[in-house]
């Protein structure tokens, strides 16, 4: 049996072939949502996810006719702007409940085979106003990613779960390692923005770092505590202006700069509410997860275990989650297929 994950985002597209717990061919394509938001339809969204969808079948030497396989769906695919919009599952939530309110359908413009979609998950809020607003998050995509995490590193909780990006999610695992709350911030986007399209563009010649400098990082953070994102980032500047610093340092504190912000939202944010002694997980890209390793382990306020996890390019967080959760689906008794009207 092969299993076939698609993870669809905003603006980007992967597919990955599997054979076992391993991959065996990945295809991916610059389209997502957006793309359904900026035209309207979702006829570019229909074509890339075919698209990429066939190149990695071609590259597994599956047919698309081929009944020996299990295609399974997460992320933004999911939404009102998606291919199959499901509603998110409310927080608590585990593996199980994942898999119960997984939708099966058939999407004959896309292939001709049922594809699995995987829900999404949102805090327990209610009524979501000013007051309680930053108690509110929602996710989709990241809920299988943390039950990879689950799986791959035998992670027990009560724990926090950071998935480092373009959009950082913090997922709060209970004791039992169900999802009971996530928080997002868009620290990736501002790091991105202020790195290439702002007048610190030129002090860092639009380029993030690649080396972690320690002590530039350090001290980003340390003057965003204290003066606030804003001011710190503006420091950048001074940098390059009044001192010798290097590209990579200053590139560096900007670094800790922007993610001293993540780290207030850990600390302080009411989705959340973490417990100093939690255990951390630390997931992503190696800039990131270290960046975030080090401002974390020098926070005297976090006191409990902090694991730094080395993924396998061949065994993805988000394609472990899916298979995981592809077990339970298999045996759950799902009503019949259904097909999109219109067929």
């Amino acid at each position: 049996m092969f299993i076939v994950t698609i993870d669809s985002g905003t603006t980007n597209t992967r597919v990955r072939v599997c054979k076992g717990n391993t991959v065996i061919a990945e295809a991916s394509g610059a389209v997502g949502v957006r793309d359904t938001a900026i035209t309207g339809s979702q006829c570019v969204l229909v074509q890339g996810v075919r698209d990429v969808l066939c190149q990695a079948l071609s590259q597994a030497n599956v047919n698309v006719e081929c009944d020996e396989m299990q295609i399974l769906a997460s992320g933004m695919i999911t939404s009102n702007m998606g291919l199959c919009e499901i509603s998110h599952i409310s927080a608590p939530v585990n593996r199980d409940d994942l898999a119960y309110g997984a939708v099966q359908k058939v999407l004959p413009e896309i292939i001709d085979h049922p594809i699995w979609f995987i829900p999404g998950v949102k805090n327990s809020v209610s009524p979501v106003d000013m007051a309680s607003c930053e108690m509110m998050d929602v996710m989709r995509g990241e809920e299988t990613e943390t039950i990879g995490v689950i799986s791959l590193f035998d992670i027990t909780g009560p724990a926090l779960v950071i998935l480092p990006g373009s959009h950082s999610k913090f997922v709060k695992l209970d004791n039992n390692n169900n999802i009971v709350s996530s928080a997002t911030t868009i620290a990736g986007e501002l790091l991105s923005v202020v790195t290439q399209n702002t007048i610190l563009a030129n002090s860092l010649d639009h380029q993030f770092t690649n080396i972690i400098d320690q002590e530039y990082l350090l001290q980003g953070a340390k003057l965003c505590r204290e003066v606030g994102l804003a001011r710190s980032c503006f420091s950048v500047r001074i940098l390059d202006l009044f001192s010798q610093t290097t590209l990579n340092q200053r590139a560096n504190f900007l670094l800790g700069t922007i993610l001293y912000s993540d780290i207030l939202t850990i600390k302080n944010s009411q989705a959340l509410a973490c417990e100093p002694d939690s255990t951390i997980v630390i997931c992503g890209k190696k800039i990131l997860k270290e960046a975030l390793e080090i401002l974390i382990k020098n926070d005297a306020f976090f006191t409990g275990k902090i694991i730094a996890v080395d993924e396998d390019n061949s065994k993805p967080l988000s394609v472990i989650g899916a298979i995981s959760i592809a077990e339970r689906i298999n045996e759950f008794n799902h009503q019949p297929i259904q097909r999109l009207a219109g067929e």
